[in-house]
C-alpha cells in the first residue's frame, strides 16, 4: 500500500513541477489553432469534412474530433494508439493475433474471426481499408486526422456501429514549391526523420512526396538472448500527384507503401497463478499418476497483481503430451516468475514483418457550381507474419535421459534411446533440443479493391443531398501461403508423432486406433490417416529464418480463407426547416456476402489431409440510418451555439464462426449474427467569449443488440452475440484566457453493460458448486466438468481394478476417447454402457464401504461430462469500457521572447498534457482476472520556433513518470492452460526534434 502510494505521489509531484515549468517559461502549442483579434486571441475555426464538405467543426452536429499536423505533434501523437489520450470514451489495446482494437463509447472488435467487421471504421482519405497500418505506423504529412463518435453508415462507404477515424493526408499544393523536414533523436537509440517535398509540374499539376522513417531499440529485455526486443525499424512513401486540368475538374493520384521488419512482440508477458491440480488424492481417494495429468488445469482465478507464477506445464497440451512422450515426469515451470513486466523469456528473439500498400484515385467533376460528381478507386495488399516463443517462459527442467520411466515402462527403453538420444529431440522445424520448446506464428495476407461514386449538392436553398454508391472486394488469407493462419510448433508434439509412428507396426501403447473409430487417427485403417512422415535429418530448419512449411505436418494450424463482397448505397438530405432549424435524413441499404473456405483444425494431421472440407456462404441485407435536428439560435450577442438531437440505428454485419473443432461438428454455431445500436444523442457546441472560449457536451444512449464476443472453445475462438446497454457523457472544452495561455480540457463518463445474457466461463465451470469438479481431457487437453462423485468413483475402480485401458490418452472429457472406457460420450446413444459402469463402480464403492468407508453410490448422469455451468452476466461490463477517462492540456507561448544575438525573433512555447483512464475488465466475467487497474500518462514539450527561418526546436518528455500500463489481457484456452497474454503501454521516451519548413 505504501508503496502504491509513493508511486501516485511520483506522479503528482512531476505533474505539478511540470506544471509550473509551463507557467514559468513558455508560449503555446495549441489543440486548436488561435488567431489574432486585436490584442486578445481568438480561437480559431478547425475545419473538417466528416459531413463531405468543408465547415468548421462547431457547425457539425454529430460528437467529433480532429487534429491537424501541427496539433498532432504539440499533443505528441504519434500514432493510432495515442488518440485515447485526448478523445473523451476512447481506449486502445493490441489483440493476440497482430491486431487491435480500438473502441470508441466501448465498441470496437470484440470478435476473433475472419470474416468479423470491426466497430470503428478506419479510412484513408474517406477509403474504407478493412485491413491498415493505421496503429503500427506514424502519422506523417497529415492533413488532419477526424475520429467521428457514434454509429455511421450514411456518410461514409462502411458501416460502423462505433465512429470512424479518417486519416486525411495532404494534398499537392499547385503553383509552389514547399518542402519540410523533421528529424527527431531520443532515448533507446531513437531516430525518426520525416519530410516532405511539394513539386510544381506546369500550371495545373504537382507532385507530393513524403516519407517516413523509425528506427529505435527495444522496449523489452529477453532475459535468454540478453538481447533488447520490441524494437522498430521501419519506413513509409507517399507520392501523390495533384491536377486541375480544367476549372471545373481536379483530382489526384496516390501511392503509399509501409514496410516493417523488426522484433516488435505480438504480445507482452505471461501472467498465470499456478494450479496445482488435486494433488495425490481427492477427497480421500488415492489419484493414480496418470490421472493426475487431467487434474490441474494450467492457471486459475486470480487478479493480475497476483499472477506472476509460471503455469504448470502439465495442465497444457504440449507440456501434457510430453508427459505422455516419456519425455518430462511432471512440471517443468517451477522457479517463481520475474515480475518485470519488461522482461520476458524467449528462446529466440521475436520476428515481426509487415508490409502493405495503397493505389488511390480521386476524381472530383464540378457539374454545375452547385453540383459535383465525384469518385474514388482504391486498392490495397498487406501481409503481416510474426513469430514468438508461445511460452515467453524457460523451462527449468530438461527432457528425461531415460525417457519412459515415468509412465509406461513397458515400452522398450531401446526404443526411446534411438528415438531421443540422451533426451535429445531433433524438430525438423525448429531444430535440435534436449527443452521443451512451443513456438507460434500469426500471419495473414489480404487484399481490397474498392469503387466509390458520390453525387452532392451546394444549393443556396432550403434542400441539399450528399448521396453515394460502393462496392467492396476484400480477400483475406490465403491456404497456399505458408505465413498464412495460426499455427503452434512444438518439439512434444514432434516426440509423440516419432513414437507414434514407431509403435503403429506393433498397433501398441496408447496409440492403437480408438474403436469405434469416432476421430479420424494417423496411421488408423479403415482409410483413415497414414502415419506422419516427420523428417529429423540433421538439425532441422531453422524456424526464425526458414518457412513453416504450409501444411498440417506435426503441429496445429488454423486457418480460415475469406472473402468480402459488399454494395450499399446511402445518403442524407438536409432540410432547413427555418433560420434557425435544420433537419438531416440519412438511410443506407447493405448487402454485405461473406464466403469462407472451412479447413478444419487437426493435430496430427500430414499436409495431404489438411484440405478444405467445405465452405460456408452467408449473405447480411439491411436498411438503416438517422434523423434528426440541429438547432442554431440566432441570438444578439456574438456568441455562437448549435444544439442537436439525433436517432441512428448502427449496423455491423455477421459472420462465419472458425472450423468446428475435429470430432466436436456442434461445439458452437457456425454462424454469428449481426449487431445493432439504436442510438440516442443529445449535443451542444458553443462558442462563448468573443471566441475566446469553447464548451462542447454530448450525451448519449445505445440499445445495443447483438453485440459480438469471442470465447476460445477447443483451441478455436468461436463468436457469440449478446445484449448491452450504453450510456454516457462527454464533456470538451478549450479556453484561451489570455494572449499567451490555453487550456483544453475532456472528461468522459461511459456505463457500459450487458443484459439478458449468460455464458460458461472457462475459469470458473463448476460456478462454485462443489459437488462438480473440472478436469482435462488427456487427449485434446480441454477441459469440462463432471460429478465429484463419478470421478471419485472412477479413481476407486482404477485403484481396485487396475482399470488403465489404451484409452487413458483420449482423457475424461473428450468426445472422441471416453476416459478410461468409463465417462459417456452421449448420455442416450451410451445409455447402456454407462449403466453397465455405473453398477460396476457402485460394485466397487460396496467393497470400499464393506471395509469401514461411506462413499455414496454414484446414479444416472454421475458420468455424464459437460462444458459448466453458465453464469449470469447482468450488469458486467463490456470489456475494455473505461467508465471514466479524462485529459487537461496547457499551453504556455512567448512570441519573440528573445531579442538579440542569433536567437532574435525566436519565440517558445511549452505544453503539459495529462490524461488518466479509469479501471476496466478484459472479459465480460468482469472476475479478479478481468481487472484492469486505471492508469495515466503525462507529457511535456518545450519548443523554440523561429516563423522567419521556418526552424523549430522542441524537447519532449512521453510517458515522463514511466507508467507500465495493462490495456489489455488475453485469456489463452485450455489446451494452453488459461494463462494470459498482457499488453503494455511504451514506456517513458525522452528527446529533441529539430524541424525546418519551407
Amino acid at each position: 500500500m505504501f508503496v502504491e502510494h509513493s508511486r501516485k505521489l511520483k506522479k503528482l509531484s512531476l505533474l505539478l513541477a511540470a506544471s509550473a515549468f509551463c507557467m514559468a517559461v513558455a508560449t503555446p502549442v495549441v489543440a486548436q489553432e488561435v488567431e489574432a483579434e486585436d490584442d486578445q486571441r481568438v480561437l480559431g475555426p478547425v475545419t473538417v469534412t466528416t459531413q463531405k464538405r468543408e465547415e468548421s467543426i462547431q457547425d457539425v452536429p454529430m460528437a467529433v474530433s480532429a487534429f491537424d499536423e501541427n496539433t498532432l505533434d504539440k499533443l505528441q501523437l504519434a500514432g493510432g494508439p495515442d488518440l485515447v489520450k485526448t478523445i473523451p470514451n476512447v481506449a486502445f489495446t493490441k489483440s493476440n493475433f497482430t491486431g487491435y482494437n480500438f473502441k470508441i463509447r466501448g465498441i470496437g472488435a470484440d470478435v476473433v474471426a475472419q470474416s468479423g467487421d470491426s466497430g470503428v471504421g478506419v479510412h484513408m482519405n474517406d477509403v474504407p481499408l478493412t485491413t491498415n497500418r493505421l496503429f503500427e505506423a506514424e502519422f506523417y504529412d497529415i492533413e488532419r486526422v477526424e475520429t467521428l463518435r457514434g454509429p455511421q453508415g450514411t456518410l461514409y462507404g462502411r458501416n460502423a456501429t462505433a465512429g470512424v477515424v479518417n486519416v486525411v493526408t495532404n494534398k499537392p499544393v499547385l503553383g509552389e514549391d514547399q518542402g519540410s523536414f523533421r528529424g527527431t533523436f531520443g532515448t533507446d537509440s531513437t531516430f525518426k526523420l520525416k519530410s516532405m517535398m511539394n513539386i510544381p509540374i506546369g500550371e495545373g499539376m504537382a507532385l507530393r512526396v513524403a516519407g517516413s522513417f523509425l528506427k529505435r531499440d527495444g522496449f523489452t529485455e529477453n532475459l535468454v538472448t540478453g538481447n533488447k526486443i520490441d524494437d522498430r525499424d521501419m519506413y513509409s512513401i507517399r507520392a501523390t500527384l495533384g491536377f486541375e486540368p480544367a476549372p471545373n475538374i481536379s483530382g489526384w493520384i496516390m501511392f503509399e507503401t509501409f514496410d516493417e521488419s523488426d522484433s516488435r512482440i505480438r504480445s507482452g508477458k505471461q501472467l498465470c497463478k499456478k494450479d496445482p491440480g488435486f494433488g495425490s488424492t481427492f477427497r480421500g481417494i488415492p489419484i493414480h499418476p496418470i490421472a493426475q495429468l487431467v487434474t490441474t488445469l494450467g492457471c486459475k482465478e486470480a487478479p493480475l497483481s497476483d499472477s506472476y507464477d509460471r503455469v504448470n506445464s502439465i495442465g497444457t497440451l504440449n507440456g501434457g503430451l510430453a508427459v505422455i512422450a516419456g519425455l518430462l515426469n511432471g512440471d517443468i515451470y517451477t522457479e517463481p516468475l520475474n515480475p518485470n513486466l519488461r522482461e520476458i523469456e524467449s528462446a529466440f528473439d521475436p520476428k515481426y514483418n509487415a508490409d502493405m500498400s495503397v493505389y488511390s484515385i480521386r476524381l472530383d467533376y464540378d457539374i454545375t457550381d452547385v453540383l459535383t460528381l465525384s469518385y474514388t478507386g482504391a486498392y490495397s495488399d498487406s501481409s503481416v507474419v510474426s513469430k514468438e516463443d508461445y511460452n515467453k517462459i524457460s523451462p527449468t527442467t530438461r527432457f528425461n535421459t531415460d525417457a519412459g520411466a515415468f509412465w509406461n515402462p513397458a515400452i522398450p527403453r531401446s526404443l526411446y534411446g534411438a528415438l531421443f538420444p540422451g533426451g535429445t529431440v531433433n524438430d525438423p522445424q525448429l531444430g535440435r533440443s534436449n527443452l521443451f520448446r512451443t513456438f507460434d506464428v500469426s500471419g495473414g495476407s489480404t487484399e481490397q479493391f474498392s469503387q466509390e461514386l458520390r453525387f452532392q449538392s451546394n444549393f443556396e436553398s432550403w434542400l441539399n443531398f450528399n448521396a453515394g454508391l460502393i462496392l467492396v472486394n476484400y480477400e483475406a488469407v490465403s491456404k497456399d501461403n505458408p505465413d498464412d493462419g495460426y499455427y503452434v510448433l512444438s518439439n512434444s508434439l514432434t516426440a509423440l508423432t516419432q513414437l507414434h509412428n514407431a509403435l503403429i507396426p506393433a498397433g501398441g501403447g496408447i496409440f492403437r486406433c480408438p474403436s469405434p473409430p469416432s476421430e479420424p487417427r494417423p496411421g488408423c485403417p479403415a482409410g483413415q490417416f497414414a502415419p506422419v512422415v516427420v523428417d529429423t535429418a540433421g538439425n532441422g530448419q531453422a524456424f526464425t529464418e526458414g518457412t513453416i512449411g504450409g501444411g498440417g505436418a506435426n503441429y496445429f494450424r488454423s486457418i480460415s480463407p475469406y472473402k468480402l463482397d459488399s454494395f450499399a448505397m446511402f445518403g442524407e438530405l438536409y432540410v432547413d426547416v427555418s433560420d434557425e432549424f435544420q433537419m438531416t435524413v440519412g438511410l443506407r441499404y447493405t448487402d454485405d456476402q461473406k464466403k469462407q473456405d472451412i479447413y478444419p483444425s487437426i493435430l496430427f494431421a500430414p499436409n495431404a489431409v489438411f484440405r478444405k472440407s467445405s465452405e460456408l456462404q452467408v449473405d447480411f441485407q439491411e436498411v438503416t440510418g438517422r434523423i434528426g435536428f440541429d438547432w442554431k439560435p440566432n441570438w444578439s450577442n456574438s456568441d455562437d451555439t448549435l444544439v442537436y438531437l439525433f436517432y441512428s440505428k448502427g449496423y455491423k454485419g455477421g459472420g462465419i464462426n472458425p472450423p468446428q473443432p475435429a470430432g466436436n461438428p456442434t461445439a458452437f454455431p457456425q454462424i454469428f449474427d449481426p449487431e445493432f445500436i439504436n442510438s440516442y444523442e443529445l449535443g451542444t457546441k458553443n462558442t462563448f467569449n468573443g471566441g475566446t472560449l469553447q464548451f462542447n457536451a454530448t450525451g448519449f444512449y445505445y440499445d445495443y443488440e447483438g453485440y459480438q464476443i469471442t470465447q476460445v472453445v477447443n483451441r478455436t475462438s468461436a463468436n457469440f452475440n449478446i445484449n448491452a446497454d450504453v450510456k454516457g457523457l462527454e464533456l470538451e472544452t478549450v479556453w484561451n484566457p489570455v494572449n499567451t495561455l490555453l487550456i483544453n480540457a475532456n472528461i468522459g463518463v461511459l456505463d457500459a453493460t450487458i443484459k439478458d445474457s449468460t455464458a460458461i466461463d472457462v475459469l470458473d465451470r463448476t460456478n462454485g458448486n462443489d459437488d462438480y469438479v473440472v478436469i482435462k481431457n488427456a487427449g485434446t487437453y480441454a477441459n469440462c466438468v463432471v460429478s465429484a462423485a463419478g470421478f471419485r468413483a472412477v479413481l476407486i475402480g482404477i485403484l481396485d481394478s487396475n482399470l488403465i485401458p489404451a484409452t487413458a490418452a483420449g482423457g475424461i472429457c473428450g468426445t472422441s476417447a471416453r476416459p478410461y472406457g468409463f465417462f459417456a460420450d452421449n448420455p442416450t446413444t451410451e445409455a447402456n454402457e454407462e449403466a453397465g459402469n455405473i453398477a460396476l463402480f457402485n460394485g466397487l464403492i460396496a467393497a470400499r464401504n464393506a471395509e469401514g468407508s461411506s462413499i455414496p453410490a454414484i446414479s444416472s448422469g454421475d458420468l455424464t461430462p459437460f462444458e459448466g455451468f453458465a453464469k449470469n452476466l447482468d450488469g458486467n461490463t463490456i470489456p475494455n469500457a473505461p467508465e471514466l477517462t479524462w485529459n487537461i492540456g496547457m499551453e504556455y507561448t512567448w512570441d519573440s521572447a528573445f531579442g538579440y544575438g542569433f536567437l532574435e525573433g525566436w519565440g517558445f512555447t511549452s505544453r503539459i498534457d495529462y490524461y488518466y483512464q479509469g479501471s476496466s475488465y478484459s472479459r465480460v466475467w468482469n472476475t479478479r482476472r478481468d481487472y484492469m487497474d486505471s492508469w495515466d500518462n503525462i507529457n511535456v514539450t518545450l519548443r523554440f520556433d523561429d516563423a522567419a527561418s521556418g526552424m523549430s526546436v522542441e524537447f519532449f518528455g512521453k510517458n515522463v513518470a514511466n507508467e507500465d500500463a495493462i490495456t489489455g489481457a488475453y485469456l489463452t484456452d485450455d489446451a494452453t492452460g488459461l494463462f494470459t497474454n498482457i499488453f503494455l503501454t511504451e514506456p517513458a521516451t525522452f528527446g529533441v526534434s529539430i524541424s525546418k519548413a519551407w
